[in-house]
């Protein structure tokens, strides 16, 4: 370990740096919700421990070091100077544990994503973003703010083994093997309902064949590990917060 890292193993604090980006990459973006909503990553090794924003700092105040640590139960490990919303990890604890390789799980709302959420319809199969998740997508009705661990059962029955989720009446949630593969579904996701809104304002929009969207889908640099499934645009969204503002990794 080294001192740079404050104390934490190399593999940490890598993560922590990663994360921290994205919480910067999100303020950018205007994702942000004041200081509510969250992204979760699961720290390597074998114990079950993540990392999470503190709770009272908006995403353009979250760095690498302030992240907090927590176990499954929502719990602290170590120290941190800031405490956690225990009831905003209530649907990422879920996903977490019961989901394969689920390590990051992303929470938005974003105007257009709650838009779409609320209407009947939920996302509709009729532009170039919402084509290329045919397949991928998942529902989960409103049950109430997500703090009763008894919802559990019916929010993981209704993922199943999709990676992008609209949870109706309330916003957007994307989950990967990696940050950068979890952004990857969340600005398609996001793109597609900022494209929705518009479009549908404008009368009846023209449905995509189900045909064209599977081929939409297969051929996305979104998911191509050629061009690295996600890895290659967060790079460069990194860099660009980096270049505003480097604080995010100390």
């Amino acid at each position: 370990m080294s001192n740079d890292n404050h104390g934490y193993t190399a593999a940490e604090w890598a993560a922590r740096i990663e994360l921290a980006a994205c919480y910067r990459i999100f303020a950018h973006l205007g994702w942000d919700e004041l200081i509510y909503n969250h992204i979760t990553l699961r720290l390597p090794g074998d114990e079950k421990h993540f990392l999470i924003n503190p709770f009272g700092l908006h995403y353009s105040e979250v760095t690498a070091s302030n992240l907090v640590k927590i176990d499954l139960q929502g719990r602290v490990v170590g120290h941190s100077d800031w405490p956690v919303n225990p009831a905003g990890f209530t649907v990422h604890r879920a996903i977490h544990e019961h989901v394969d390789n689920a390590h990051c799980v992303m929470h938005t709302h974003t105007t257009a994503g709650m838009a779409v959420a609320c209407s009947q319809e939920g996302l509709s199969m009729s532009n170039f973003y919402s084509a290329q998740l045919y397949g991928q997508l998942a529902y989960h009705d409103f049950e109430g703010i997500t703090v009763h661990a008894e919802e559990t059962p019916r929010l993981l029955n209704n993922i199943g083994n999709k990676r992008a989720v609209i949870l109706r009446n309330h916003g957007l949630l994307a989950l990967g093997s990696t940050v950068p593969r979890a952004f990857a579904v969340l600005w398609l996701l996001n793109r597609a309902c900022e494209i929705q809104l518009a479009s549908t304002s404008m009368g009846a929009v023209r449905l995509i064949a189900p045909e064209i969207q599977q081929a939409c889908a297969r051929d996305s640099l979104q998911f191509n590990e050629k061009f690295g499934a996600g890895q290659d645009v967060f790079d460069a969204l990194t860099r660009q917060i980096e270049r505003i503002d480097p604080s995010y990794q100390t």
